[in-house]
């Protein structure tokens, strides 16, 4: 018998997987090709804590459709991530094995400091088509809405995690132009000392939450010297104190 009387079987079609960029906070700060995406996926996945809510679920809550399958990302906070990273891409696999359309919840952008990243990598390794749709960074949303342009001219911008130390803070803020400093949380009085210790808190702005209703934006100069900040706030600077000047 000829290969045409007997015809190899098909290959079954497999889903893709989108990661979305859905922006900092406000619901409508999503694009309106992740929104597109949102109505059609199969399936929603995001990242959540442990035991709480998530914060990407709640972005998008008004723009999900009913009946959708959704999978819970759970991160612990203090524990390796990798191996929720590797058993949620198993879970989203066989949900693209099966031909479906996954979205994955990302804050902001999802290659700018996102989770989704850590899905990418391992979804792209094994083969299925996985696209990313850029997103409203923090960054961004920090400086509309602090009425604050990041940089103009000549100027170079450094963003610089919280995280680092002292010395390298120290280093990194001494020769820039403008900054925006992120993942403040635990490390804000760090942060605040060097930029203290730079003569920088005149020309500094901190912000959290932006673009909830929860949002916080003063000088920093105006903080209390006992003030706490949140993961999701920010400190941005410039050198010339308006990126216009």
């Amino acid at each position: 018998m000829s290969s045409a009387e007997n015809p190899a079987t098909p290959l079954p079609e497999v889903g893709t997987a989108y990661g979305l960029g859905i922006g900092p906070g406000e619901p409508d700060l999503i694009t309106l090709k992740a929104y597109n995406i949102l109505q059609k996926a199969d399936v929603i996945a995001y990242p959540a804590l442990e035991d709480g809510v998530s914060l990407a679920r709640q972005i998008v809550d008004p723009h999900i459709p009913e009946g959708r399958i959704e999978i819970a990302i759970r991160i612990e906070m203090g524990k390796p991530a990798d191996p929720v990273y590797d058993a949620a891409a198993i879970e989203i696999g066989k949900h693209l094995a099966d031909g479906k359309t996954v979205a994955v919840l990302c804050e902001g952008d999802p290659f700018f400091y996102g989770s989704f990243m850590y899905l990418f990598g391992r979804l792209a390794e094994t083969g299925y088509p996985v696209k990313t749709v850029p997103g409203v960074s923090s960054m961004m949303a920090c400086a509309a809405q602090l009425g604050a342009p990041l940089a103009a001219k000549n100027d170079v911008l450094q963003v610089i995690p919280g995280p680092l130390d002292a010395d390298r803070l120290r280093e990194q803020l001494a020769k820039t132009d403008a900054a925006a400093i992120i993942k403040l949380g635990r490390h804000f009085a760090k942060v605040r000392g060097v930029i203290n210790e730079l003569g920088l808190t005149d020309r500094a702005r901190y912000i959290e939450r932006a673009t909830l209703e929860t949002q916080k934006m003063v000088p920093l100069g105006e903080l209390p010297s006992d003030a706490k900040a949140p993961y999701f706030s920010m400190i941005l600077i410039h050198r010339r104190g308006d990126a216009w000047r």
